[in-house]
């Protein structure tokens, strides 16, 4: 009875996770901007995981305003991609290249190319929060 009743908790928890990722999802479909969820994986540093996601961009779509509770490195994988970070100049990524982004940094990115663009997002992220916080 036990393990049924654990189950019956770890699934409740996954639906609730999920659930609370769908309006991220909708609103950026609605701009544009897809993500695929590749792998989600703890580090041996307690409280630390590392999270890997495809990010696809229609021409001209762009994620707004926002930060993550660690690390982010963008690796462009196609497309021309301009990222704003508060307080720095624009930096401009083409395929092959790539960007460093500070724990808590808020940033925009935007497909500036003429066709679709791409990026492989690596975060190295505290356990439990949110993934991404929306900047005011």
């Amino acid at each position: 009875m036990v393990d049924r009743t654990r189950m019956t908790w770890v699934v409740a928890l996954a639906v609730l996770i999920a659930a609370s990722e769908l309006p991220l999802r909708a609103a950026q479909a609605q701009q544009g901007v897809t993500r695929t969820d590749l792998q989600r994986r703890d580090l041996s540093v307690p409280g630390r995981e590392v999270v890997q996601v495809r990010v696809d961009f229609a021409p001209g779509a762009a994620a707004p305003r926002h930060s993550h509770p660690g690390e982010e490195v963008a690796y462009a994988i196609e497309g021309v991609m301009e990222y704003q970070l508060d307080g720095k100049p624009p930096v401009t990524l083409k395929a092959g290249e790539v960007l460093f982004i500070p724990a808590g940094s808020v940033h925009a990115v935007k497909n500036v190319g003429s066709g679709g663009a791409a990026e492989l997002a690596t975060y190295v992220v505290e356990k439990g929060k949110p993934l991404l916080v929306w900047a005011k």
